[in-house]
């Protein structure tokens, strides 16, 4: 599978073809309609349809073509951002309810493949989170103390992770981690979903959103999806201005795929402290002419889009720190990124939309753990729409406030203020005849700036550079060969196509 936005592909597109999938050419009639065939919410029209509801999915691309294509898929409840950092945030309580969340969602998903048959590489290992030589081992046991004060019991302490070409030191061992293949998995979901009565259309592009009574949406080719209730479940809502997107930041992370001798790692979730962190785990690639191996993907590296344009440099420190620790590395066989959405209090909003009709929906803010994130959210957007009590509702809440949190808040929106002195400066270049095919750059165009591409073939082609949700100077993001914002992390394709959040409409064209 091949998605039409970014330049790069994952392991994961390289090894699946999810279930092709028509256009929406007529209206149309269901108790919900989900906007996004990533894995919340085709986990969430999985579950409805299961439970006899009728159900309508809707997606611009094809089924994970968004950023769950882009995963490590990784499925643990270790916490990216710490159970100290979630217990100080959001007490105890919250970080209980963290914890059996996210444990809660691994299973599911093991329950799912189970009953529905999946082949997804799907297994159970545990996970390792150590600390890099000379930093303080304090972290661990600070960490693992709140681990087990949030309930996850079977944690513990090791001399150091089963790697034999370098030494980690003591870690952190959770047991009954998991990992599989996104795209398999989401393909298996989708065949059981239609199996059900549910209807999944890609190409389709969902344009307006109105909840209340008689909520409906409307698509780009004039088509019309009436419902009981709505779900956007597109990485980062574009149905919704400010409430949410002033509470989460973006940012792109960055893959490796490198090739090792098959059984050379042990297999395992590994993961370590630094800010950005290192994650890393195995995929079973077969047997080629060269004979039987796996594959090593290795992530980090991560910074906020559409704020840096160095790929290749962030790609080769990557390189250089698996080289350093598995001397067995071959070739790097894959690069991809993705986006992220960072939450400011840790953890991802998924309920009612604020300030919006109570049948209107949204799950966003997976906090580089989409995998469980997407998961929990088709568990809780079930039982909400089911109008059954969760206990996990409230942690999500996309309506809270955290008040401890409040500085990064602060910090963040400053970020974002901050970007908008690109109104003043120079472009990034003077003449188009600078632009080099299949490049762009941002140039001044009298008082206002454009995006301009030129492609392969020479041909250029001139956009506004204003991203159309609230009016920030979009940057060329050359390893992609994307437009990427800078301030909530709405990305478009090289000719201006929006392909992520929270932007719902196109860079509009510039006449020369």
């Amino acid at each position: 599978m091949k998605d039409d936005s970014q330049h790069s592909t994952s392991i994961w597109m390289a090894t699946a073809d999810t279930p092709s999938q028509p256009k929406l050419t007529d209206d149309i009639r269901a108790d919900v309609c989900i906007i996004g065939a990533g894995i919340a919410g085709m986990t969430t029209a999985y579950l409805l349809t299961s439970e006899g509801r009728s159900v309508v999915v809707l997606d611009d691309g094809p089924i994970g073509g968004g950023m769950t294509g882009r995963t490590t898929a990784h499925l643990t409840n270790a916490f990216d951002d710490r159970y100290m950092e979630i217990e100080k945030l959001h007490g105890h309580d919250g970080a209980r309810l963290t914890a059996e969340s996210h444990t809660a969602a691994i299973d599911k998903v093991e329950e799912i493949i189970g009953r529905e048959k999946i082949e997804c590489d799907f297994e159970r290992l545990d996970g390792f989170l150590f600390v890099p030589p000379g930093d303080s081992k304090k972290v661990l046991d600070e960490e693992l103390a709140a681990v087990h004060r949030a309930g996850l019991l079977e944690v513990e302490k090791v001399d150091r992770v089963p790697i034999d070409s370098f030494d980690t030191g003591p870690a952190l061992r959770f047991p009954r981690q998991a990992q599989f293949h996104p795209l398999q998995y989401l393909a298996g979901l989708t065949t059981a979903t239609l199996r059900e009565g549910g209807q999944v259309f890609t190409a389709t592009h969902a344009t307006k959103f109105e909840g209340g009574s008689s909520a409906r949406i409307e698509t780009e080719n004039g088509s019309v999806v009436t419902c009981d209730a709505i779900v956007v479940a597109t990485n980062s809502p574009v149905n919704d201005l400010v409430a949410i997107h002033t509470k989460q930041a973006p940012y792109v992370t960055y893959v490796i795929g490198v090739r090792i001798p098959q059984g050379s790692v042990p297999r395992a979730l590994y993961w370590d402290t630094p800010d950005p962190y290192h994650y890393l785990r195995i995929q079973s690639a077969g047997e080629d002419k060269a004979g039987p191996h796996d594959v090593l993907i290795v992530g980090g590296e991560d910074h906020k889009t559409g704020q840096e344009n160095d790929a290749n440099r962030r790609y080769g420190i990557l390189e250089r720190w698996t080289r350093e620790r598995f001397p067995q590395m071959g070739e790097v066989e894959f690069r991809w990124s993705g986006q992220v959405m960072e939450p400011v209090d840790s953890l991802a909003f998924i309920g009612r939309n604020p300030l919006d009709a109570d049948n209107v929906f949204i799950a966003t803010g997976d906090s580089g753990q989409g995998m469980t994130h997407g998961t929990i959210a088709g568990i809780l957007l079930t039982d909400l729409i089911q109008r059954r009590k969760n206990d996990w509702e409230r942690i999500y809440d996309p309506s809270r406030i955290t008040l401890r949190s409040l500085p990064e808040f602060a910090r963040d929106n400053i970020n974002v203020a901050e970007q908008f002195a690109d109104y003043a400066t120079a472009g990034d270049v003077d003449a188009l005849n600078e632009i080099k095919a299949d490049e762009g750059a941002i140039m001044r165009h009298g008082l206002s700036k454009i995006a301009v591409y030129k492609d392969s073939s020479g041909k250029v082609h001139k956009l506004a550079a204003v991203c159309p949700h609230l009016g920030c100077i979009v940057a060329w993001n050359s390893f992609e060969k994307t437009w990427d914002c800078p301030c909530h992390g709405s990305r478009y394709d090289a000719r201006g196509r929006v392909y992520n959040g929270p932007a719902n409409s196109d860079l509009s064209s510039v006449d020369s």
